[in-house]
């Protein structure tokens, strides 16, 4: 292929990669480093109300932006090196907590707090995702013609639902005088609140996400298991090979390169869990690091955004999500350099 040609067809991605992925990542890396904010004057401002006979005035000093020249408030930048990172990880507040043996301390700090449930959604969930869809793909795989579409229709739906309309879903089927809630109550004759403990909250989570995820990884492997060598499972089921058997050492092998993306995605997509904690408004007890970075970009009461430390939140959010994919890319590109030899 001439380079022309070559550069004709990929020169549009990669321009397209460098302006939306490249430059905003940069910019977001520069800033990390950086804390910009408005320069602030305080000015006596009075306030009148009319009255019966005569107005009532009444003067407070208000912390209002400088303006400059053109009519807009004074930005000051000023580099700060790594004191947003420090600011968001806190650790000299973790390192304490270690010193002194209260590791339910460091809990108690943003940071460590979304980072324990970012993990533990992430990991508890990818093994659930990865089972439920093969188990619905070996079943409708095995069921009759006729009620294939029905049942690929059914197993599609929570996929098609947009995230956070998924979530409020399963929020209102369990908030206080929900239809599942009042079921449980009736059934066990106690009030049940589901939102008031973390625990709950999280398990609720968890099953959103399988739930909504789970028809993804149905879709590939049951896309997967349409190539699988017919010839080599009827050698198996000649030899005396059980379903299990044959599940593990014919079926599974064949499905490894769908199982690795599968989890490729999931990784990437659940390390940056945000809809469940809006969707279940959890905030209260549980928090996820892109809610965190979220969080910091909400103005104060003054009206700053806490750019910096958001920057550095992101950062910290995306050098987590390459340490959880180096296992997975590293078996990719050690079968792909199995595969060309």
């Amino acid at each position: 292929m001439k380079f022309k040609t070559f550069a004709a067809f990929v020169g549009p991605s990669v321009f397209m990669m460098i302006l939306f992925i490249a430059l905003p990542l940069m910019s977001v890396f520069m800033e990390s480093f950086k804390n910009t904010y408005d320069l602030r004057e305080q000015i006596e401002v009075e306030t009148c109300t009319p009255g019966f006979l005569t107005q009532t005035c009444v003067t407070e000093v208000k912390n209002v932006p400088k303006l400059g020249e053109d009519g807009k408030p004074i930005k000051i930048t000023e580099w700060v090196g790594l004191e947003s990172y420090r600011s968001v990880l806190q650790m000299d507040k973790f390192w304490a907590a270690i010193g002194s043996g209260n590791f339910g301390d460091i809990l108690q700090i943003d940071f460590w707090k979304a980072l324990r449930f970012t993990l533990m959604f992430t990991l508890l969930t990818l093994p659930l995702v990865i089972g439920v869809g093969l188990l619905i793909a070996l079943t409708v795989n095995n069921a009759a013609r006729s009620v294939k579409g029905p049942v690929i229709f059914v197993s599609l739906l929570p996929f098609i639902i947009t995230p956070v309309i998924g979530s409020l879903s399963i929020y209102w089927l369990f908030v206080g005088d929900g239809i599942l809630t009042s079921m449980m109550e009736r059934w066990t004759g106690t009030n049940i609140s589901m939102f008031a403990q973390a625990w709950t909250i999280e398990l609720l989570m968890y099953f959103y996400r399988v739930w909504h995820v789970a028809p993804f990884a149905f879709v590939i492997f049951y896309a997967g298991l349409q190539s699988v060598n017919m010839d080599t499972l009827e050698s198996a089921v000649i030899d005396g090979a059980s379903r299990l058997q044959r599940l593990r050492h014919v079926i599974i092998p064949h499905l490894m390169p769908l199982i690795v993306f599968i989890a490729i995605i999931h990784l990437m997509d659940c390390y940056r869990v945000f809809e469940e904690i809006v969707g279940f408004r959890s905030q209260a007890h549980v928090i996820s690091l892109q809610w965190l970075t979220y969080d910091f970009l909400v103005p104060d009461d003054a009206g700053n955004r806490a750019i910096s430390r958001a920057s550095a939140s992101a950062m910290l959010t995306m050098i987590g999500i390459v340490l959880l994919l180096i296992w997975p890319l590293r078996r990719t590109w050690r079968d792909h350099k199995g595969g060309a030899h």
